[in-house]
């Protein structure tokens, strides 16, 4: 052997002193004699084997490190291979013992004992490379075949990203109840992740359906439009997707997606794309495209994430879309059972203010009405329902009906209103519910001064008021039963005139029962709105109507109330300007409300008798 070459004392000293991936290696056996290093028999094969059988009795050792994980490479100061064993010859066939590295990562890497470990790829594997130093300035290159380990380590933080992903599009995803930002929301995050273009398009709804699209661009920027197209203009693909079959790479989507215009900055053969279902409630929801370049071809990994996200954007947009259906029913529910504005009338004006107790619903338990009759009269009432909310408006909504068809065959207020309680009665007892009504109905005629001749009939509700032309105020006292309690109620009717330019005012206990005060547990009270009104007769009917809504509310300051309901007749001349529904602005005393005042500081018409604030249950007697 050369003064370069490696004999087996020095590999058994060396071997010792190093670390060949975590194995250690034995060179003696306690079985052997003490002192002599345990060596294999020498074979022709075991020089060739080790690629450098320049060195005699070294025949043993390169046994021992074809066992290494690694592979062993040993070369001299000038990089010659010295020795190379069977997994680096596997791993490395261009190396060959007596010649200089071949290897670019092994040949670059720079000198000294201090060297990192490197890896590279090499004949389609990855291998990671680690020196050594060794005596007599030779070294050693520990190789390893790590692709494995790599691919793992790859495909656990793919799929670690992939969760995130996810995550992330599930919370985003779950805020908008709006299909419009639900749908946004979700091709925006699927761009650039799971493609370059990202379609989202809504299951179709009277022949047409909604696309949205997202497009990202080369500033790492997004660009979302949409619209809406004719049912029968999809792609097939897209048609098949939003019947829940998933469409295959064989039914050329790229080619009907391209021929559509759908992928802006792509086209065939250099795009791959996807078309999966949006789940929704029995049905899909919709469906989702996205593209991508073909270098990027979509693997197993990349549709199992896509087909996750897809859940979680068709979870988000059913959810949309139920919200979506269920607002249009609320909405047009709530439009049926709102209070009609009262059609204008020769001789009279109205005027109506109304506020439910919860703004969101718009509807409340409190109505009001008027309908022309076929004398030239007009039927006018206002009432409050027990309850609050749907239930209590849903209720409202069905007197109003019975009101509207009874006066077909009845026109005498107090008939009217046996009538509407035989008519309740009859559907609280079938449906088993216990609902009861105050109203108040009337009859308005034109009389030949110029007023209006108002025949009231009440039913447990409050009484009227009148403002007259001279300033002084009125209480029609009705005396009656609810209606919806018992099968023959009692009630009260009253005849009233009103000369040209006076009002007649209805209002609900949402007005004299709102709390407001110093503590917020102060009743408005009958007193306070007497005073409210004093002043205002010549105003007109709509702003009478508002300034009662305006001076409860003020008292109220926000806090919680009851259904607010008013409705004001006012005799007006026949030839004089209609001003129903239009908005007015009218100069009215300053009258704040204040304390409860002394019976000896009322006004004179307060003192002829103000209207007690008598709640329903009072007025069952």
């Amino acid at each position: 052997m050369s003064s370069e070459g490696v004999g087996p004392e020095q590999v058994d000293t060396e071997a010792r002193d190093t670390d060949p991936g975590g194995t250690r290696i034995r060179t003696s056996d306690p079985g052997d004699a003490p002192g002599r290093a345990r060596t294999a028999p020498a074979t022709p094969s075991a020089p060739a084997a080790g690629a450098g059988g320049d060195a005699p009795g070294a025949a043993g050792w390169p046994r021992v490190a074809d066992n290494f994980r690694e592979g062993l490479v040993i070369c001299d100061a000038a990089h010659v291979v010295r020795y190379i064993s069977q997994v680096a010859a596997r791993l490395l066939p261009e190396l060959t013992a007596g010649e200089l590295v071949t290897v670019g990562p092994l040949r670059d890497a720079p000198g000294g004992d201090d060297v990192p470990a490197v890896e590279f790829g090499h004949g389609g594997r990855r291998l990671r490379a680690r020196r050594v130093p060794l005596t007599s300035h030779r070294f050693a290159w520990y190789v390893e075949d790590v692709t494995d380990s790599v691919e793992r380590a790859d495909a656990l933080l793919a799929e670690r990203s992939r969760s995130r992903f996810l995550a992330s599009a599930s919370q985003k995803l779950g805020n908008p109840l709006h299909e419009d930002r639900a749908a946004r929301a979700a091709v925006r995050l699927a761009v650039p992740t799971l493609g370059d273009v990202a379609v989202l398009v809504l299951s179709p709804r009277k022949g047409r359906v909604r696309w949205w699209r997202a497009t990202g661009a080369d500033d790492d920027t997004t660009t979302v439009d949409g619209g809406t197209l004719p049912e029968d203009a999809l792609p097939d693909a897209v048609a098949q997707a939003l019947a829940g079959v998933e469409a295959h790479a064989a039914d050329w989507l790229e080619d009907q997606l391209t021929e559509a215009g759908w992928l802006p900055g792509l086209a065939v053969p250099d795009v791959t794309a996807r078309a999966v279902t949006l789940p929704g409630s029995g049905a899909p929801t919709g469906a989702l495209v996205v593209a991508r370049p073909a270098d990027e071809a979509f693997d197993d990994p990349d549709l199992q994430t896509l087909r996750g996200f897809a859940a979680r954007a068709g979870a988000a947009l059913n959810a949309a879309v139920l919200y979506r259906d269920q607002a249009e029913i609320a909405e047009t529910l709530q439009a049926s059972l709102l209070p009609a504005q009262p059609e204008p009338v020769p001789g009279l004006q109205w005027g109506t203010a109304y506020r439910p107790a919860q703004a969101t619903l718009r509807i409340g338990g409190d109505f009001y009405g008027a309908h022309p009759l076929p004398d030239g009269g007009s039927l006018f009432f206002l009432g409050d329902v027990s309850g609050k909310g749907v239930e209590a408006a849903v209720f409202t909504g069905q007197l109003r009906q019975g009101i509207q068809a009874l006066r077909r065959v009845e026109s005498d207020p107090r008939r009217l209103l046996q009538l509407l309680n035989d008519s309740v009665l009859e559907s609280t007892r079938a449906h088993g519910q216990g609902r009861f009504a105050t109203i108040v109905l009337g009859v308005a005629h034109p009389a030949r001064d110029g007023g209006l001749t108002l025949t009231l009939a009440g039913g447990g509700h409050l009484p009227p008021l009148l403002l007259r032309a001279d300033g002084e105020i009125e209480a029609v006292t009705l005396k009656g039963m609810l209606i919806g309690v018992v099968p023959d109620p009692r009630i009260g009717q009253a005849t009233v005139h009103l000369a040209a330019g006076e009002t007649c005012l209805l209002y609900s206990d949402g007005v004299t029962e709102a709390r407001g005060g110093r503590y917020g547990d102060e009743q408005y009270g009958a007193t306070r709105l007497v005073e409210a009104v004093t002043g205002c007769h010549t105003m007109p009917a709509p702003a009478l109507a508002e300034r009662v809504e305006q001076v409860t509310c003020d008292w109220l300051a926000g806090r919680d109330h009851d259904d607010i309901a008013v409705l004001t007749v006012k005799a007006h001349p026949a030839g004089g300007r209609r001003t129903s529904a239009a908005r007015h602005l009218h100069a009215v005393p300053d009258q704040r409300p204040g304390p409860e005042p002394a019976p000896s500081a009322r006004p004179a018409a307060a003192e002829a008798g103000p209207p007690r604030a008598t709640a329903p249950e009072d007025q069952r007697q």
